[in-house]
């Protein structure tokens, strides 16, 4: 069997996800600060969940810089250390059971299982965009995101960017693989709604059972019909019919006291040679020999 489209794009997304998530993470750059005074113009500063990092277009990027705002402190900056940390990991789960219910080495895949890693996908997703999105809405707030004075500005850097695409891919690949529920769904429907073998049917409009009367059949077709052995026509004794009409005259049987056992007009010879004709006694309802 092949792989349905929507593992495979589950199982093409997630990853790809993953390695954004995980460098939006890690990587410095969440916010971009720059035009310090008393600084060259060309110095920025790259503000992260974990480090900030100094770098001029004359030097080289230094990184672990100290903290002069109090931005690390910043509940945004708190909540989406947590909450990316965990949607990592939620993905890195997700992933595993995607790869053990898509299952491409086996014939067929485990549609429960993947619409799981499915559900666990999409939630990883929800928690990375989550944060993202809120530090994005307070990113120029320096109330909330502590930042230099005018006139300093603030704008997005790399890895928000990063954050955004991952946690969208991630959201499209946990919907794919989510929809892998329909089949099971469907298997499990059929199962539940098909009884087993051993049990009574239920009677429905398609499976009622009506007694029809039989026919009067004869009894040659009687033991004809359907295949079935019936008993012979004749076992089952003379029928009593009226007779319809008037009985036909018949002739008496006819009486021969001839002791040669002759037919009626053959010749017979003695045995002196002498020949006579064979006559049939006369009776009164025929016509005799002496009459011809």
């Amino acid at each position: 069997m092949r792989t349905p489209v929507v593992m495979t794009l589950g199982m093409v997304l997630a990853p790809c996800a993953l390695l954004l998530n995980l460098t939006s993470t890690l990587a410095p750059g969440w916010r971009l600060v720059k035009g310090f005074l008393n600084e060259p113009v060309d110095v920025v500063l790259y503000q992260g969940l974990w480090d900030m990092c100094r770098e001029q277009s004359s030097r080289e990027r230094e990184c672990g810089q100290t903290d002069k705002w109090g931005y690390f402190a910043a509940t945004p900056v708190v909540v989406a250390r947590g909450l990316m940390v965990t949607s990592l990991a939620a993905t890195a789960l997700g992933l595993l059971l995607a790869s053990f219910g898509v299952r491409c080495w086996q014939d067929e895949p485990r549609f429960l299982l993947a619409g799981v890693s499915g559900v666990v996908l999409f939630l990883a997703g929800l928690l990375s965009l989550i944060p993202v999105s809120w530090y994005n809405h307070f990113l120029a707030d320096r109330a909330v995101l502590p930042a230099p004075g005018s006139p300093v500005t603030v704008e997005v850097s790399y890895s928000l960017v990063l954050g955004y695409l991952g946690s969208c891919l991630l959201l499209l690949g946990g919907f794919s693989l989510a929809l892998s529920f329909a089949p099971w769904c469907e298997e499990y429907c059929y199962r539940s709604h098909k009884k087993p073998a051993g049990s009574p049917r239920r009677p429905s409009i398609s499976t009622v059972h009506v007694d029809w009367p039989q026919p009067a059949l004869t009894p040659a077709i009687k033991y004809y019909s359907d295949g079935q052995h019936r008993p012979r026509p004749a076992e089952f004794g003379a029928t009593d019919r009226p007779k319809v009409g008037f009985p036909m005259p018949r002739p008496p049987p006819k009486a021969y006291t001839n002791p040669e056992d002759v037919i009626d007009g053959e010749t017979v010879t003695d045995s002196q040679g002498a020949s006579s004709r064979s006559t049939r006694p006369c009776h009164s309802s025929l016509p005799c020999d002496s009459d011809l």
